[in-house]
C-alpha cells in the first residue's frame, strides 16, 4: 500500500454507524467496532468479473479479526463519512488486491446480515452488493488475501449449494440472490 493511503487510513480509518432503520447515527474506529457486540454499520461487498465473465474469490488472511483463511467475495469493506461507494470500492480494490476496478454496479442495494464467527466475533451490517469489471489483474496485499481464485459464476453457485461452510456466511447469503448479475452478458 502506498505511503500515503496508509497515513490517511491511520487519520480517518472509521465506520459509519447506523440505526435500526439503516440510518447514519454516528461514527466508530474501525478497528474496535467488531466485537461480541457489533453495533450495525454500513459496509459494502464487491463480486469482481473479469471481461470473460469469471468471478474472483478470494481467501481471508489469516490475520483477519473475522473469518480468517476463509474464502469469500472478491471484497468488502466500510465507506467512510461523505464517501460515496463507487470511492470506497475503488480504494478498498486498490488495498486489498492492488486493482483497478471499472465503475461497480450496484446489484443487491437492500442486503443486511447478521454473523457471528468461530472466535465470537460479529458482523452485524448494511451491506450494498456491487458488481464490477476487473481492469487490471490482481495483486493482493497479503495482510488481506492469501488466496484467489478466478472461477466460472456456475462453479460458485455450486460451491454454495455443495460447501457452504468453505465461504464467508455473507458470500453463502448473496450468491443466490444474485441470480443473472453474475453471468457474462450481465458485467458492468
Amino acid at each position: 500500500m502506498p505511503e500515503g493511503d496508509r497515513a490517511e487510513g491511520a487519520v480517518e480509518d472509521h465506520v459509519v454507524l447506523l440505526d435500526a432503520d439503516g440510518a447514519p447515527c454516528g461514527l466508530a474506529p474501525r478497528a474496535t467496532v467488531h466485537s461480541a457486540r457489533t453495533p450495525l454499520h454500513l459496509a459494502f461487498s464487491c463480486h469482481v468479473v473479469d471481461a470473460g465473465g469469471r468471478v474472483l474469490l478470494t481467501r481471508r488472511a489469516l490475520g483477519k479479526r473475522t473469518w480468517p483463511g476463509v474464502w469469500t467475495n472478491s471484497f468488502c469493506g466500510h465507506p467512510r463519512q461523505g464517501e460515496s461507494f463507487p470511492e470506497a470500492i475503488a480504494r478498498h480494490a486498490r488495498h486489498e488486491l492492488g486493482m483497478r476496478v471499472g465503475a461497480p454496479r450496484e446489484v443487491l442495494p437492500e442486503f443486511r446480515y447478521r454473523a457471528v464467527d468461530a472466535s465470537g466475533v460479529v458482523e452485524n451490517e448494511v451491506c450494498p452488493v456491487f458488481v464490477a469489471l476487473a481492469q487490471s489483474d490482481p495483486v493482493p496485499n497479503p495482510d488481506e488475501v492469501m488466496d484467489l481464485r478466478w472461477v466460472e459464476p456456475a462453479d460458485l453457485a455450486a460451491l454454495v449449494d455443495l460447501a457452504p461452510w468453505t465461504l464467508s456466511p455473507w458470500a453463502v447469503a448473496q450468491v443466490p440472490q444474485l441470480g443473472e448479475a453474475l453471468t457474462p452478458g450481465s458485467t458492468p
